[in-house]
């Protein structure tokens, strides 16, 4: 699949899909088996920023870490720190410890500071489902703002309002293969069809090892 700058890809699936596993290809964090990757540009994902976090310094210094992480410049970051500061809006924590934050917290740090850097392409993996709806719904304006300023975005969800009215096209993968690519409402409808399909099929199977289960049961005489 290709995606273009001004693009917002959705990436959905069921658990085992292979999603995340797509995401760390796209961000270099691992290496195909087979095939190929080229990215052109500048990519920034709360993938590798979650993962650069050092635990026992405070969100501030792991601005610094994370700018050094993207290679950017010590002199820039410390112009964007105010802003990423006041966009994280996390308080006094600011100066704690990351291992004293909440998932909440680590989520509104590490989504500023991605999408702070001006990336070309920005991957997010389930990170804006975690946070209060206050910043869901700043989170959400601000990947707005990098489609209209033609970035590419990639994200994985598991909210389907997420993909039908901000994504503009999507994927369902499956046991590592694309299903279906393209409009975002009628991904989102073939992977509910087959979600539902898929549970029906499992309650079905359920009831057939608890019947064969009953059966096999002795009988007592009286």
């Amino acid at each position: 699949f290709r995606v273009v700058h001004g693009e917002s890809l959705a990436v959905i699936g069921p658990n085992g899909a292979g999603k995340s596993t797509l995401l760390q290809v796209l961000a270099g964090i691992i290496q195909p088996n087979e095939g190929e990757i080229d990215v052109i540009g500048h990519v920034s994902s709360l993938l590798t920023l979650g993962a650069g976090f050092d635990q026992d310094l405070t969100g501030r210094d792991n601005i610094r870490l994370a700018g050094a992480f993207l290679g950017m410049p010590h002199r820039q970051m410390e112009q964007l720190l105010p802003g990423i500061i006041e966009y994280a809006d996390i308080g006094e924590f600011i100066d704690a410890s990351i291992k004293t934050y909440s998932s909440g917290m680590r989520a509104r740090l590490g989504f500023a500071i991605a999408t702070a850097v001006d990336p070309d392409v920005l991957i997010i993996d389930e990170v804006l489902a975690t946070g209060d709806a206050v910043f869901r719904a700043k989170s959400k304006e601000r990947i707005k703002q990098l489609t209209k300023a033609a970035k590419g975005i990639v994200l994985v969800t598991h909210d389907m309002n997420w993909v039908t009215e901000f994504c503009n096209r999507a994927i369902l993968l499956d046991r590592g293969s694309v299903v279906l690519e393209g409009d975002p409402a009628e991904v989102v409808r073939l992977h509910e069809e087959r979600s539902e399909k898929a549970k029906r099929d499992r309650e079905t199977e359920l009831a057939r090892k608890l019947a064969a289960t009953t059966s096999a049961q002795p009988t007592q005489g009286g």
